[in-house]
């Protein structure tokens, strides 16, 4: 057997499966699978044939006392399954405030920004305004860069005469 990472005991080694004991289906001492019980040979406690359920009436499962102890709890959200068949596709659904409040919110911004690139919010106009200031500046400051250059050139060919 080899020895595993931790030990149980002080003593112990830790045991691990053997190929040959997974492919048995005899490793931890779990059979391979796990049968159901034949229907016939299932009675309940009291020693009277259980009777089966039909499929359009079962029973839900209970989890520790849940079924002992009826409860009502308005905050509890119980899981609505829907098979696929039972699907209606041309059904619109509610949605919810907060999805709605959140489409609103996308379709506004969107309704903003289109209007900002079309230049018909203010604050789309003070933008062009000041690319407009920013671009003459430019130019300007281009302008004045070439006739400096221009300046400098005729001076050069000066001393050069």
């Amino acid at each position: 057997m080899a020895k595993g990472k931790f030990k149980h005991k002080p003593t112990g080694q830790r045991t691990f499966s053997s190929p040959e004991e997974i492919e048995a289906g005899t490793s931890a001492g779990r059979p391979r699978t796990f049968n159901k019980h034949d229907e016939k040979d299932v009675y309940n406690r009291r020693g009277e044939p259980e009777e089966e359920d039909s499929e359009d009436f079962a029973k839900p499962k209970h989890k520790g006392t849940e079924g002992l102890i009826e409860i009502e709890n308005p905050n509890l959200v119980k899981s609505k399954n829907i098979k696929v068949k039972d699907i209606d596709i041309g059904k619109t659904t509610d949605i919810s405030r907060r999805e709605r409040e959140e489409l609103e919110k996308q379709e506004s911004h969107e309704r903003h920004m289109k209007r900002q690139e079309q230049g018909k919010t203010e604050q789309a106009r003070k933008d062009l305004e000041r690319l407009t200031l920013i671009r003459q500046q430019r130019a300007e400051a281009a302008k004045k860069r070439e006739e400096e250059k221009a300046a400098k050139e005729e001076r050069k060919a000066e001393v050069r005469k």
